[in-house]
């Protein structure tokens, strides 16, 4: 597939992610609204965790089975990637609550940016298959990682539910979100090193532990267990529908 197509589509597949951001502009929710869109955004986050995870560690397994000295790289590079992914942002949002801003904006960025980091890798993946030749496998990854992307925009948008926010602000969110998949398209036509890919899905990782644990302290303030419990089934169907389709598709 030609540069340029590429980049284009690889951007397109990023920006979905603004498609689920607009949610947050909703007001005046009730508390059990709030538990059950919560839970939702934990569910969806909760299964990126897993898919990520699943996806860092297949290169250290195939290096492994195969006795390669290489796996020692890829080990380290996950451990450290996931490291720095989850103490980063404790230690910064510690500093931040200590400065009194531990805000609802604040923490939606720091989902942005956990996101971020997994799209990344994603556009690492379309522009390392489309450099390669395998042009059907490049735009399916681009459709699926692009619906896939839509519901990622809803858990941006859950901690900013019921307060007001501008369309400035998540449009910021939205580009520190999706804006990775550009840059990582751009990387993966030019540049195909597996540690890269496995560092950024490792950061992902630890980022979306971080950002799980702060979700549920905030569901736990909201109460209805009931209405959460079912967000998550919800949220984790919704993740695992997504990854059913790609899967279905061939990406």
């Amino acid at each position: 597939m030609p540069y340029l197509q590429t980049v284009i589509l690889g951007t397109l597949a990023g920006l979905t992610i603004f498609l689920g951001l607009p949610v947050a502009r909703l007001q005046a929710v009730a508390r059990e609204r709030l538990a059950f869109l919560n839970a939702v955004a934990i569910g969806v986050l909760f299964f990126l965790f897993v898919d990520i995870l699943e996806h860092a560690i297949a290169p250290v397994d195939a290096d492994l089975a195969a006795h390669r000295a290489g796996v020692w790289l890829l080990l380290g590079v996950l451990s450290l990637g996931f490291a720095v992914g989850l103490l980063g942002l404790v230690y910064y949002m510690q500093r931040a609550r200590h400065a009194g801003g531990g805000s609802a904006q604040r923490l939606a960025l720091v989902i942005a940016a956990g996101i971020g980091l997994h799209n990344f890798a994603e556009g690492l993946a379309i522009g390392t298959s489309a450099r390669a030749g395998a042009l059907s496998l490049a735009l399916l990854l681009i459709v699926g990682f692009g619906l896939h992307n839509a519901t990622e925009g809803f858990g941006i948008a859950a901690p900013l539910l019921g307060q007001p926010v501008s369309w400035r602000f998540l449009g910021l969110a939205g580009l520190i979100g999706g804006g990775p998949t550009f840059l990582g398209t751009l990387v993966g036509y030019r540049v195909t090193a597996e540690p890269m890919s496995v560092l950024f899905l490792a950061l992902a990782s630890g980022a979306i532990v971080f950002v799980i644990g702060e979700l549920l302290a905030a569901g736990r303030k909201l109460g209805a267990p009931t209405w959460q419990g079912w967000g998550l089934t919800v949220g984790l169907l919704a993740g695992l529908l997504t990854d059913v389709l790609l899967t279905a598709v061939g990406a």
